[in-house]
């Protein structure tokens, strides 16, 4: 692929955001935006659509193997099991996201714990309003793009109910640049891996993911939509082994992706082991 190439199909010079993306997350996270320290909390709701909706699927992600019950709402209502340990965290990179609002307007006089976060529009105004908790981030490009300055920002900020240790988070910033480095816009030889897996997605792709990584598949999938304007779908791989396995019994002009965790259960790991020579055997 040449140069010329990339300005053709991205016009809107998206991909020279994602190369910054490592700069973008380290001066989120070591910004002076202001902390809060939510205490006595049992339950965490994340409200959000698309890249603001990701937001949430991540960090129930991280969320997953502690205490704390997480509930991401992608959508109008709330769960009914909101209460005063509960924190509701909306997310609305515009602002104006219909849905958000809503869930906003939902928790104004509800007897929780709230912060939102934006880049300003109604959901500013509403918050300074109501008195609700409101941290500002820029907008960077897109929604999408502004995916890392969001994350980073809110583990700042809800360092005291997202229990990752610091060291962790600084580990993650090295290998968000080492990775970024690899398939860089820049790099446009055959050592970027991103470049390779883009040739090589010839169909439209289903994403099998295991238990923890719901989150990955679910970016690579709005990734693939909002980027590359193809269709894609997510499956878990459990539950596909149950029902969406018989669906390969017909030909179909699908591709499978599958997406395998280091410390998959030791029975996934092996349902990934008869996928995997199920698909070279019929050759997807």
């Amino acid at each position: 692929m040449e140069s010329w190439e990339i300005k053709k199909y991205d016009s809107d010079k998206i991909c020279q955001v994602y190369d910054q993306w490592p700069q973008f997350a380290k001066k989120s996270y070591e910004s002076d935006i202001e902390t809060i320290d939510f205490e006595n909390i049992n339950h965490i709701v994340f409200s959000g659509m698309g890249g603001s909706g990701a937001i949430g699927d991540l960090f129930s992600a991280i969320l997953s193997k502690t205490d704390v019950h997480v509930s991401v709402v992608k959508g109008y209502l709330l769960p009914k099991t909101v209460d005063s340990k509960t924190l509701v965290v909306t997310t609305s990179v515009s602002g104006n996201t219909v849905e958000t609002l809503t869930i906003l307007e939902s928790i104004r006089k509800l007897n929780c714990k709230k912060i939102a976060f934006s880049s300003g529009g109604k959901m500013e105004s509403i918050c300074l309003k109501n008195e609700i908790q409101f941290r500002k981030i820029p907008i960077i490009h897109s929604p999408r793009a502004s995916f890392v300055r969001y994350v980073y920002s809110i583990l700042k900020v809800l360092n005291s109910v997202i229990p990752i240790k610091k060291q962790d988070i600084l580990e993650s910033l090295v290998k968000l640049d080492e990775t970024s480095k690899q398939i860089s816009s820049y790099n446009l030889s055959e050592t970027n891996s991103s470049l390779n897996l883009a040739k090589w997605i010839s169909a439209i792709p289903v994403i099998y993911y295991p238990w923890g990584l719901q989150a990955a598949a679910i970016r690579f999938k709005n990734s693939l939509q909002e980027n590359a304007k193809t269709h894609a779908m997510v499956e878990d791989v459990i539950e596909a082994c149950h029902n969406g396995i018989v669906a390969w019994e017909k030909i179909s002009d699908v591709q499978p992706i599958l997406l395998e965790g280091e410390d998959d259960y030791i029975k996934t790991k092996e349902r990934w082991k008869i996928l995997k020579e199920y698909f070279q055997i019929n050759q997807f």
